[in-house]
C-alpha cells in the first residue's frame, strides 16, 4: 500500500450529530492522495456506525475504536501517532472543509520551503444547523525567520485558533507536544508550532469551524450558562477543572490553583522549554512569551478603560456594546 501525503486525523466521541456531514466534506475533496484515521473514544451512541459505514464505502478511511474514552487530548494525538502521512490535518467531527480545502493547502505547502509549518485558510464560524455566524478574525500568517518573533505574533494575536485546523508539515508537529491537557491547548500548540517553523495563509474561506453546545467549553462551563462558553478566560476554577478532567481523565483529581491569564502563561512558557531551538532563539523565546503576553492584557485593559470612559460621555441610547475583555 502506497504512503499517501497527507493524514486527516478525525478524533471523536459521540459525534453522530456532525460527523457524517464532517466526513463528507471531506471524501468530496478535489485532492485525493490521503488517508482519513477516525479515532472512536469508546463512543454510546451512532458514531461507531457511522464510521464503519464510511470505512465500508472508501479505502482511504481507517477506523479505530478505544476500548475506554482516554480523553480528548490523548485521542487527538492517537490520530497523529497513528498517521503516515507528509502533511497532516486534525479534522474535528463537528466541523466542514469546503471543497478545495486540501488542493490549494497541499499546492501552498508543497511550493513553500521546509521551514513553513502550518498553511491554514480563512475560515467562517457556523451554528450548530450550518448558519453562518461570522467570519473569524485570525490572521495567523508569518514569514519571519525568527522563532521569538513568531511567538510574539502568536501569543499577541491569537483568538479563535482556528488556523490550527490548517495543514501542517508532520515533521514539525513532531517538535511539539502536541494536544495538551487543559483549557487553551490549541492557541499553545500554535505557539509551539510558531517556534517550529513558519505560518503561511490561503485568503480564501475554505473552511467552518461549529460554534454549538456540544462543544468542550459549553459542556464543561455549563453551570455559569453562556458566560464561559463566549469568553474562556471568565471560566471559574470548577469549569476549568472539569475541563482538565475532559482533556484527560487521568488528571480528574488535579486542582488548578492559578488564575486561568497566568495558567495560560506558565503553559506557554513550558512549550518554548519543549521546543528544541539554538540556545539565542530560546532565550529569546523565554523573554517573549511573558512580555508579549503581558502587554497584550495591558492593551486590552486600556481598550475597556476607553471604552468605559467613552460610555460616561455618550447619551443614553446611543452606546455600542463591544465586548469587554481584558
Amino acid at each position: 500500500m502506497s504512503v499517501p501525503q497527507v493524514s486527516l486525523g478525525v478524533p471523536v466521541y459521540n459525534g453522530e450529530k456532525y460527523l457524517a456531514d464532517a466526513l463528507e466534506s471531506l471524501v468530496q475533496q478535489d485532492y485525493g492522495d490521503f488517508e482519513i484515521i477516525i479515532s472512536d473514544n469508546a463512543s454510546t451512541d451512532g458514531t461507531e456506525e457511522i464510521s464503519r459505514n464510511f470505512a465500508g464505502r472508501d479505502k482511504r478511511i481507517r477506523y479505530y475504536r478505544n476500548e475506554t474514552n482516554i480523553g480528548a487530548s490523548p485521542n487527538y494525538n492517537r490520530t497523529f501517532d497513528l498517521a503516515r502521512g507528509r502533511f497532516f490535518k486534525w479534522c474535528a467531527h463537528d466541523d466542514r472543509c469546503l471543497p478545495g480545502f486540501l488542493s490549494r493547502c497541499v499546492a501552498m505547502m508543497e511550493a513553500a520551503p521546509p521551514s513553513v509549518a502550518l498553511v491554514y485558510p480563512w475560515c467562517d464560524v457556523i451554528d450548530e444547523n450550518g448558519a453562518f455566524l461570522q467570519r473569524a478574525p485570525d490572521r495567523m500568517e508569518n514569514r519571519s525567520p525568527h522563532s521569538f518573533r513568531r511567538l510574539a505574533y502568536v501569543v499577541g494575536t491569537v483568538g479563535w485558533a482556528y488556523a490550527l485546523w490548517g495543514l501542517v508539515r508532520s515533521d514539525h508537529l513532531r517538535r511539539t507536544r502536541l494536544m495538551a491537557e487543559g483549557a487553551q491547548n490549541d492557541y499553545v500548540l500554535l505557539a509551539e508550532l510558531a517556534m517550529c517553523g513558519q505560518f503561511l495563509e490561503v485568503p480564501e474561506v475554505l473552511f467552518q469551524l461549529r460554534f454549538h453546545r456540544g462543544n468542550a467549553w459549553a459542556l464543561c462551563s455549563a453551570d455559569q450558562g453562556t458566560t464561559a462558553w463566549h469568553q474562556n478566560r471568565k471560566a471559574t476554577r470548577k469549569s476549568r477543572e472539569k475541563l482538565l478532567a475532559w482533556t484527560d481523565p487521568r488528571l480528574a483529581n488535579k486542582r488548578l490553583w492559578l488564575p486561568f491569564q497566568e495558567d495560560l502563561l506558565l503553559r506557554y512558557v513550558k512549550g518554548v522549554h519543549h521546543v528544541s531551538l539554538p540556545a539565542t532563539q530560546k532565550l529569546l523565546c523565554y523573554m517573549t512569551a511573558p512580555s508579549v503576553f503581558y502587554w497584550r492584557r495591558f492593551r486590552n485593559f486600556g481598550g475597556l478603560c476607553k471604552r468605559r470612559l467613552k460610555a460616561c460621555f455618550t447619551p443614553a441610547g446611543t452606546s455600542d456594546h463591544k465586548e469587554e475583555t481584558v
